[in-house]
Order: structure tokens, then sequence, then C-alpha cells
């Protein structure tokens, strides 16, 4: 074995033994005085108090939004419904709990499910925002790879992605637009059920829309048992579908676990709505076409014509998209005509309407759309019902010089956030259909185009939200389309200026619709009505009692059942 020369350094024995000696000096006064100021900073002087701050030097959260972070932390344990309002910053609420929990060392492997068009977004945020080196998941092995990943719920549910999340022992696990888990015999909900999670948080801010069976699914999924058994459920709780009973206590039990803010809570300032509506007279052959598909509906509904299986929703649609365009309707009365058997007489009555569209050669709604453009001058988004409809007012705009894009469903997410970036940077135009109405944000537009009206008003305000939310700077103007003398224009007078919609907060409305003792959703209850009728004016007089009953039950909060309105 060789030798190796082995030495010692001495040198720090003397210098060390007269310090002790006579005891110091140890250090520098002043990387002393450096070193405790450092201790001070860093202490935890109250535990209730959120620690993420200090390391958001570029953030200023609302007073709501520190609120919401500590409720969850302090007194939900890291399991929670976020419900505010559209445009209230549920995402930063979000982004504050997490960073509070990795900061306290609670929350290391982090799993964030969302809509495909929302992924890119939701990881700009984090690292931009709060710091979080969050990756958007493309890759199977990323799954592994990271600690906080961003994905689709599409895909995360698919294999062979599935097994890696269901293998993983998550954190925490954040789900946007939590409201499509409501159904709990959905793929999505079974999968999202199977995710092992310490913490969970959902996001909606419509965490019930049609049935009370909805809520109490989410909040099975984020905390199972906390409102017993499903018949345990429905018998303290549930008075049909729609309505509750003991809602003291059971506002009690909801409260433990969800939390919303509302814009009328107070403190947080908003620009302006600017709403007005538009309407439209339309061309004789236009007229023409809708009367006689509005005949044609009718004839169909009330002698029960179930030829090609036409339900009552299929047959309103069509009359809802002569209203929007030709094109639209063509493609419905195609489809229709596929369905039926030659020797049917509706395929003659099919074929009538058909002609009628082909006599029509201008488009009186996208002329006005093209005026309204160029009078405003600046970015619009434009919201239509139907992907026809979309198609073609991208080609009407660009044959008026107008540069536009498209959004909707269909698109990947590159594409989405490439149509987005595009529209930001150089489009005067987008043209969205309901996809565009979820989730993204929009706050350099200011100027929203209602081109097809949804009988839904929770859809309306997702819609106006991409626009009107924390961080717009200017008034948002909305412009409501209506064709003059059609079911538009009965639908707009009724839901956005009889009940003013726009000036009623989410929440509100579905208050109301639960005094009226409605049985279905207030959609369903406006088809059956227009269906009905035998004639304009008793669907209009019908449509006009439920606005004056909306209204009574707005201030007086009387219980009016909605039949009784209607019948009056």
């Amino acid at each position: 074995m060789p030798n190796v020369p082995i030495s010692f350094d001495t040198s720090w024995i003397n210098p060390l033994t007269e310090r002790m000696q006579e005891d110091g000096p140890w250090d520098k006064w002043e990387l002393f005085k450096l070193s405790l100021e450092a201790e001070e900073a860093m202490a935890v002087h109250d535990f209730d108090q959120l620690q993420c701050l200090k390391y958001l030097p570029l953030l200023s959260p609302f007073p709501h939004q520190l609120e919401t972070a500590k409720r969850v932390l302090l007194e939900m344990r890291g399991r929670a419904i976020l419900a505010d309002e559209v445009g209230l910053g549920k995402t930063i609420e979000a982004g504050l709990i997490m960073k509070e929990y990795m900061v306290r060392g609670l929350a290391k492997k982090i799993l964030v499910l969302v809509p495909a068009s929302l992924v890119i977004q939701w990881t700009k945020e984090l690292h931009q925002k709060f710091g979080i080196a969050a990756v958007a998941q493309k890759k199977e092995y990323m799954w592994r790879q990271h600690e906080v990943v961003v994905a689709s719920i599409d895909t995360a549910k698919r294999d062979p992605h599935r097994r890696h999340v269901l293998d993983i022992d998550y954190d925490m696990l954040i789900i946007d637009e939590a409201h499509k888990l409501k159904n709990k015999r959905t793929r999505n909900y079974q999968f999202v059920k199977e995710i092992r999670k310490k913490y969970c948080l959902l996001l909606t801010a419509t965490p019930i829309q049609n049935e009370m069976d909805e809520l109490y699914n989410l909040i099975n999924l984020l905390k199972p048992g906390h409102l017993g058994h499903t018949s345990t459920f429905s018998t303290n709780y549930v008075e049909g579908k729609r309505q509750s009973k003991n809602s003291e206590k059971l506002r009690e039990e909801i409260e433990k676990v969800m939390i919303r803010n509302k814009r009328s809570d107070g403190g947080i300032q908003f620009t302006s709505r600017r709403v007005q509506s538009i309407p439209i007279d339309l061309t004789p052959e236009e007229m023409t076409l809708y009367e006689g598909v509005t005949r044609f509906v009718r004839e169909q509904y009330q002698t029960g014509f179930g030829v090609g299986g036409f339900n009552s929703l299929a047959l309103i649609t069509l009359q809802r998209e002569v209203c929007s365009s030709k094109e639209a309707a063509f493609m419905t009365l195609y489809n229709m005509h596929q369905r039926t058997g030659e020797d049917s007489p509706l395929r003659t009555q099919i074929l009538e309407l058909v002609e009628m569209i082909k006599q029509i050669e201008t488009h009186s709604k996208a002329a006005k759309t093209v005026e309204l453009i160029q009078q405003i001058n600046d970015k619009v988004i434009i919201f239509t019902e139907y992907r026809a409809t979309q198609n073609y007012l991208q080609k009407y705009l660009h044959d008026h010089g107008i540069t536009s894009v498209p959004f909707r469903g269909g698109f990947k997410r590159s594409k989405k956030d490439w149509m987005t970036d595009l529209f930001q940077n150089r489009a005067q135009v987008l043209i969205a259909t309901e996809a565009g109405g979820e989730g993204i944000n929009l706050q350099f537009c200011n100027q929203v185009i209602n081109y097809d009206m949804p009988w839904n008003p929770m859809r309306v305000e997702q819609r106006i939200g991409r626009v009107h939310r924390l961080g717009q700077k200017r008034d948002v103007h909305i412009y409501n389309l209506s064709t003059t003398g059609t079911i538009e224009e009965h639908i707009l007078k009724l839901l956005y200026e009889k009940i003013d919609l726009f000036e009623m907060v989410i929440g509100e409305l579905d208050d109301i619709v639960e005094r009226l003792n409605l049985n279905h959703s207030l959609e369903d209850n406006l088809i059956q009505i227009i269906m009905d009728s035998q004639s304009s004016k008793e669907m209009a007089l019908k449509l006009d009692n439920i606005g004056h009953a909306i209204r009574a039950s707005k201030i007086t909060k009387e219980d009016v059942p909605l039949s009784e309105a209607a019948d009056q």
C-alpha cells in the first residue's frame, strides 16, 4: 500500500486560543445585526397570518381573496369549494392557498385539472403571479417528473395517463370549472373521486345550476359524508329537485365547505356595464322564412308529429337559428331532411323552407353587426350560439375588410391559445361560440356583441365575465341584437329588460326562480310556453306576465307559482 503524506494545519490554534482568553471578538457586529434583522423578518409572529405574502412582492390580492385563503387554511383544512361570482378572481384565491401550503411545507406534489383551453393560462398565472414552477402536461413522463402539473381533465382521465395519475399520492388537487362534475355518473366524476389527494379545491361560479343533487355531488366529491348518505340528504334537505327544506341548517353545512363572494358584498370596485339593445328589421324575404319556420315548428309540436324524432327542443332550436342566420337554419333543415323517410310529407315542407332560404340575398343581422363594429372602432367579441353562423360571420366580416378570428370548443389547446393571441395583437374581432364563455380572460377588450341571446342567464354572465372582471380598467359595453317581430325579441325583452338581468347578480335569479316554484329550469319553462301558445300575441302575453311575476318576486320575495303567472 503506498504511503500517503499527511500534513496538519495548526495555524488556527493560536488565534482561537487568544479569542477564548479574551472572549472575542467572535464576529463582525454589522454581520450580526444583519443576521438578526433577517431572523426578525422571517419570524412567524402569528400562526394565523398568511406566510406566502412575503414571497409574492408583485401580487396585491384583494381583501376578499386574502380572507378566502385564510378561511380555507384555518377553518376548512384545505378542502373547499371556491364559488365566487364570475370575475372575482377564484384563480388568485386558489394560487394563494396553493402557495401558502407550499411555503408551510404541507404540499409539494400538486395537480391542477382544468378545461383544455385554460391549461396555458393557469400555467402562466402560477409562474408570473406566484412564482410556482408549474408545467403544462404534454408527455406521459411529466406526471411523475414534475411537482406541480397543470393538465386537461379529458387528457388525464384517458390511458395511459389515467394509471399514472391514479398511482400518485397528491398533496393537493385543484379543479377549475368544477360544475362539470355535477353528475356522479360521468367518467369525469368517477375519475376525480379515485384520485388520492390530501387537500382539494373545487372552483366554480355556478355550484348549482338545475338540481339540488348537483350541489350534493360536488360536496360529496370534496368531503365524502359531509351531508350524509344520498337518502339522508334527500330526506333532510330536499323538497323537489330544485327546492330545499331546512334551509338554515343546509346553509350552515354548506358554509363549512363553500365560500361564495359576491359583487354586491361591496369593497370591490368594478367598472360600469353599458347595455344597449339593437333592434333589427328583417327584409320581407327573411320574415317570410321566419314565419314559414314558425308555422312548421308549431304544426309539428301541436299535432304530436313524431316523424323523424323531432322533439320540442329541436324544433325551437330551428326557430332560433332562423333569427341567427340562414346558414344555421339550413344545416338543421338538411339534417331533418336526411332523417325523414322518402315518402314522408315532412320532406315537402322542409324543401319548401329550403327554397325560401335560397330567395334571401341579404343578411340584415350581419349587416347591422358590421355597421356596429365600424362605429365602435375597437376590439370586439361577438358571441353566437351556432357554428354555422360563426363560419358565415367570419367570411362576411372578411368581405367587409374586418379582421377576425374564430374561437370554439372543437379547437385544440394550442389553437385556442393562438386565436386568443391573434385577437389581442392583430385581429379586431373574436367570434366565439359558448366555449369562449368559460375561463379565458380578455380584459384588454371591453366591447361585447351578443349576436344570439342564450335563454340561460348564467351563460350570459359567463360571456360578459370574460371582459367585465377584476383588472378591467374601462366601462364594458354590451350590445344585444334582436330581430324585430320574432321570438328573439320577446326573449330579449323578458330576460334582459323586464327582469333587469344585467343589474342582477348571479344567485339572485336562482333565488327568484326557486320562489316561483319552477318544476324545471327557466329555459325549459320558456320552451313550453312558446310551444303551447296558439298565437304570437298569446305567447307575448304569457312571457310578459312571467316578467311581472319575476319583478314582483324580486321586490317582495313572495311566492308566486309560475303556472299562475303565465295563465293570468
